[in-house]
């Protein structure tokens, strides 16, 4: 019975040891966390350049309608599509039995009038009869010439040639089609691609924004001073060729807001021909600018947000007007300076006011480009 008293004030004893340890644990103050860290970058200015991608056609620097002066059927057809040819060389042959049969009857006509004519003189020089019927006579003769020499002028048209050198587009007439000056198709046309145009539009706000940036007082002066254009052909491959801008159309088209622009480029390999199309690809240079890596950044409310480091440690938010995108980076207008710090990544775990312990990081490492790890 002793031996049993004494067990149960052995384990009452252990118990209140356990529970007075357990009371002073509890009452000791728990160790606060230190803050958590970030990599932090200074800002700098950089000069950048973006580039802006426009939908352009594509057109010889001269295309030549070759139209019919004169009706009738197609005989023949010299050419096929896509052949060169040469200035003045034969496309086209229009029948000409009937206008040949025209041409007897005019040359006939001038004939008769013209012994009519002879017949008339020694009559007027003898005084036989009045000079008004000798300058009749000359008149029907005149007017027998003037229609003898249509006649001809039709038989010359019957054979049509290109007016330029170049490339032969569609030919919409075949042989046996009849044909007129009054068609609203042309039998084809020639286009010269030795150069090219590219035509492509900006809206009035990418117009003015480009007449500010480039140097020069006049239009023209900026048209001269503006950047090398690069094509991007239909097969996403880039064109060898650079270009230039020309000029514009001087107006804004107001059913679209736009202008239309003409760039011209080389085509030495005659890649290029009438009617392709591609992107033009407009650069744009922002000469120190300050940037900032768009994984700094993030979207509230519509605003881009980027968190800066502030006094003690404490991060701000700030929004950041924007004026250009340039590969990972956001070219700044506005709500940071190159006195500021700010976040580089993580900051989806950030919150205004929160304090952090700061990893200094340099800005050039802060603004490469992450790699893509899986491609398609």
């Amino acid at each position: 019975m002793r031996n049993n008293k004494v067990s149960t004030l052995l384990a009452l004893s252990v118990f209140l040891v356990v529970i007075s340890c357990g009371n002073t644990e509890q009452n000791q103050p728990a160790a606060e966390a230190p803050p958590a860290s970030f990599p932090v970058a200074k800002i700098q200015s950089k000069t950048v350049t973006g580039y802006t991608d426009y939908p352009a056609t594509i057109e010889g620097m001269v295309n030549s309608d070759v139209r019919a002066k004169t009706s009738g059927y197609i005989e023949k057809v010299f050419v096929d599509e896509g052949q060169k040819v040469r200035k003045g060389q034969v496309l086209f042959k229009l029948e000409t039995q009937s206008l040949s049969q025209d041409a007897g009857a005019a040359k006939a006509r001038i004939n008769i009038a013209q012994v009519e004519v002879d017949k008339l003189i020694p009559l007027v020089e003898k005084n036989i009869i009045s000079p008004v019927q000798l300058e009749t006579a000359k008149a029907n003769l005149a007017q027998a010439r003037a229609n003898y020499s249509g006649v001809s002028a039709n038989i010359g048209y019957a054979t049509i040639k290109s007016p330029i050198d170049g490339y032969v587009g569609s030919i919409n007439f075949r042989e046996g089609a009849l044909i007129s000056p009054s068609d609203s198709k042309p039998l084809t046309t020639v286009s010269e691609i030795d150069q090219v145009y590219a035509f492509f539009s900006f809206n009035e706000a990418q117009y003015i924004d480009h007449l500010q940036r480039s140097e020069g007082k006049t239009k023209a002066e900026r048209i001269k001073n503006s950047p090398d254009l690069s094509l991007i052909l239909a097969n996403g491959k880039m064109y060898s060729e650079k270009g230039r801008i020309q000029t514009s159309t001087g107006q804004i088209n107001q059913s679209t807001g736009t202008i239309k622009i003409r760039a011209a480029f080389n085509n030495p390999n005659e890649i290029l021909t009438n009617g392709n199309s591609g992107k033009i690809r407009f650069p744009i240079e922002y000469k120190d600018a300050i940037v900032v890596p768009q994984t700094a950044t993030f979207e509230q409310q519509g605003n881009i947000m980027i968190f800066k480091l502030g006094e003690n440690n404490k991060v701000e938010t700030s929004i950041l007007q924007v004026k250009g995108t340039v590969d990972n980076l956001y070219v700044v207008e506005s709500g940071i300076d190159e006195n500021d710090k700010i976040i580089v990544s993580g900051v989806g775990k950030l919150r205004n006011g929160m304090v952090i312990s700061p990893q200094e990081t340099s800005f050039e490492d802060a603004i490469k480009q992450v790699a893509t790890l899986f491609k398609n």
